[in-house]
């Protein structure tokens, strides 16, 4: 609490119960994964770029001060919401791992990784994310997806869900260097 100036903290594999960062506005990369947090406020922190406090047991993490943010990383914890709508400069998202039953990124137009795998997603719109390079969503629920607006797509993972429609029109399905879709009801992609 005494390190105002403090712009870079790393905490990652420990027991840590707690973190207070709420005296360092300045951080702007906190990685503070794989402890046992259960909770974390980072609504103070609004110069942060890259925030990852996975594989903890957050149940909620509010991020939406946090504008600046380029990479989250909350994958591996319990939360059953997570609105990304204020981070609008977001390039990296890994959120997999969690209970979240919807995923709204039609205004992370600058997302280029987007790994949401292993929730209970029914649907996942990726329309306006045209620069998503890597879309990693299997092991949900989803029974619809269109890829068709995502030309940089170069990996697609969407296997175990319950796909019966699969659009992959995007011009560049030559250029994918992994794609798994097992464990689906496609008969025609």
């Amino acid at each position: 609490s005494a390190n105002a100036s403090l712009t870079h903290l790393e905490s990652h594999e420990n027991q840590l119960t707690s973190l207070d960062v709420s005296a360092n506005a300045s951080l702007t990369h906190l990685e503070s994964h794989e402890n046992q947090l259960t909770s974390l406020h980072v609504s103070a922190n609004t110069a942060l770029t890259l925030l990852s406090c996975n594989s903890n047991q957050l149940t909620s993490l509010d991020v939406s001060a946090n504008t600046a943010l380029t990479g989250l990383y909350c994958h591996v914890n319990q939360l059953d919401n997570l609105d990304v709508s204020s981070n609008t400069a977001l390039t990296f998202l890994q959120c997999d791992g969690n209970q979240l039953d919807s995923l709204d990124v039609s205004g992370n137009t600058a997302l280029i990784m987007l790994s949401c795998g292993n929730n209970f997603f029914t649907s996942l719109d990726v329309s306006s994310n045209t620069s998503l390079a890597d879309l990693q969503c299997g092991g949900n629920l989803l029974t619809r997806l269109d890829v068709s607006s995502n030309p940089a797509l170069t990996s697609l993972e969407g296997h175990n869900n319950q796909l019966t429609y699969l659009n992959m029109r995007n011009g560049v399905t030559d250029a994918l260097t992994l794609f798994n879709a097992t464990g689906n009801f496609l008969t025609c992609i």
